[in-house]
């Protein structure tokens, strides 16, 4: 029960605190003090506020805001910061290009850095032919860069080339290779036949007498024998069940009459050479990259009266 002395603050027996003075409906409000350590917590964070006006940046004036004693800034922070990413790209940079290619694999952070670097730049130049995953496309004839076949080569050094000087791109001396069209040459039932003789290079069909002599008149030169291919001619092989413009009958029928020849540009004069090694590096590593292909060592020195 209250206490109702008028002339005093009216005080909750129950609990001996004073009543705030006002009520809704009946219902009253103690005027309970806060919790003591609510309040040095609240006093805490008022001193730690006013430490934090004076240290760091906080005010804001008319041209700029108060700088703080400390003279930081998240500006400042983020420049230092960017500093040390160039230092270290830098640094990564003049050790790529200091490495022959060849050398890489004999250096793994050096090359897990390189393919690092190689991911983020194939995304800005490469993904518009080969795909974001580089599986690249039958119908546009661009081809998977995750598989083990390889027009031109597969190594680091060959890639890093191709990537250098493109295919089939005008003033370059090499990767021009070509495929003369056959419509007009082959009759109906033979082109059927030597479409069935590709097909069976891979086990995709039989083989007959007719297809398998013209393929030896008018392909072996270039494909092999067997289908072997021919990379200094940039000749796909045709004994495996990779096919880059599709490997049905009719795609086979139709690369023969008139042969589709992609094109890859040049990125000698887009890209500096650290970033094309760094591309060679990621692009040999997605899983169809071949090992280096190794100097043959000088002849060993022959002793005095040797033959």
């Amino acid at each position: 029960m209250a206490n109702e002395r008028p002339d005093a603050k009216r005080i909750d027996e129950p609990t001996g605190t004073e009543f705030v003075g006002h009520e809704w409906d009946g219902i009253e409000e103690l005027d309970t003090p806060m919790p003591r350590w609510w309040l040095w917590t609240f006093y805490l964070t008022i001193a730690w506020a006013l430490v934090y006006v004076v240290l760091y940046p906080a005010l804001p004036l008319l041209s700029k805001g108060t700088e703080g004693v400390l003279g930081w800034t998240s500006r400042g922070q983020l420049a230092q910061q960017m500093s040390l990413a160039d230092q270290g790209r830098r640094s990564v940079g003049e050790a790529l290009a200091a490495t022959d290619i060849a050398k890489l694999e004999g250096k793994p952070d050096l090359l897990r850095q390189a393919v690092a670097g190689g991911k983020a730049a194939f995304r800005v130049h490469c993904t518009q032919c080969h795909g974001s995953g580089a599986a690249g496309s039958q119908t546009l004839g661009y081809p998977n860069l995750n598989d083990d076949d390889w027009l031109w080569g597969g190594d680091l050094a060959t890639i890093e080339y191709t990537i250098t000087h493109g295919i089939r791109q005008p003033g370059e001396d090499k990767r021009q290779g070509a495929m003369p069209p056959f419509e007009g040459v082959f009759d109906t039932g033979q082109l059927t036949a030597i479409s069935n003789h590709v097909l069976s290079l891979s086990g995709k069909a039989r083989s007959n007498a007719l297809g398998a002599s013209l393929f030896a008149d008018n392909c072996t030169v270039c494909h092999g024998a067997n289908g072997e291919g021919d990379r200094t001619q940039g000749a796909p092989r045709l004994n495996d069940a990779i096919w880059l413009y599709g490997g049905t009958r009719e795609d086979v029928a139709k690369q023969i009459l008139r042969p589709r020849m992609g094109a890859m540009p040049a990125f000698k004069d887009k890209l500096d050479p650290v970033t094309i090694k760094m591309l060679a590096a990621y692009v040999h590593s997605l899983g169809g990259g071949e090992a280096t292909i190794a100097e043959p060592a000088p002849p060993a020195a022959k002793a005095d009266g040797e033959q």
